[in-house]
């Protein structure tokens, strides 16, 4: 089933970041038409309908939250912004306009991408229990339980992500940037060496199962049976 996702954003590297990670996805689930500032969003919103929304607050011509509101007059589709402002009376606001989530920047794509799709199994209702298991590893991704060898695994945040990146993944060689930009996201200031120690935990947190996840010299991590 393919999602037909409008991300309005007037930053063209976020744009691109985002379409390429929401499409090079192994299932290619989204089909994604992009806007870069507020009149074009009024135009694409009126044109076609869309399963979920992505929007900046900070446009020219026309801001997030009068576009939100906008959007609010015709149609429930969640509506996600993404935006630099943090002030809680900005947060407000914009679930006062509408929305169903607002993600601050810098943000991992891999959280952008699970928020995504949990809004739209909800919407649909479609909501689940989304497990995925590899060799003596499962992981169910609603309730963020992990097993290792039969025994549930307490896991940080960033070490969750990882895993899941991983396992949505197996068998594939990933670099350290991918994981870098997948997990801490594409704004994130320090070097790829932080994939490096959050797979030690990571390992060191799954015991003897931590041997699934290789170092491919070189090129990066890969998780096998």
């Amino acid at each position: 089933m393919k999602y037909k996702m409008l991300c309005v954003e007037d930053d063209s590297q976020i744009r691109e970041i985002i379409e390429d990670y929401f499409t090079g996805k192994k299932d290619n689930e989204f089909e994604i038409r992009v806007a870069k500032d507020g009149l074009e969003a009024k135009d694409a919103i009126e044109d076609e309908e869309y399963d979920i929304i992505l929007l900046d607050v900070m446009l020219p011509h026309l801001d997030g939250f009068s576009i939100c509101k906008m959007i609010r007059k015709k149609s429930d589709v969640p509506v996600i912004f993404l935006t630099a402002r943090t002030l809680e009376e900005d947060v407000l606001l914009g679930f006062e306009t509408g929305c169903d989530d607002y993600i601050t920047k810098p943000f991992s794509l891999a959280t952008l991408y699970a928020k995504c799709i949990a809004l739209l199994n909800r919407a649909k209702g479609m909501v689940v229990s989304e497990t995925a298991s590899i060799g003596a590893i499962s992981i169910n991704y609603n309730t963020m339980v992990v097993e290792a060898d039969g025994n549930k695994i307490e896991l940080a945040p960033k070490e969750f992500e990882l895993l899941s990146y991983l396992i949505k993944h197996k068998d594939w060689v990933i670099s350290r940037e991918t994981l870098l930009n997948a997990v801490w996201g594409y704004d994130f200031e320090g070097g790829d060496r932080v994939v490096d120690n959050h797979i030690k935990k990571l390992r060191k947190a799954l015991g003897n199962s931590g041997d699934q996840i290789k170092t491919i010299i070189s090129k990066g991590y890969k998780i096998t049976e």
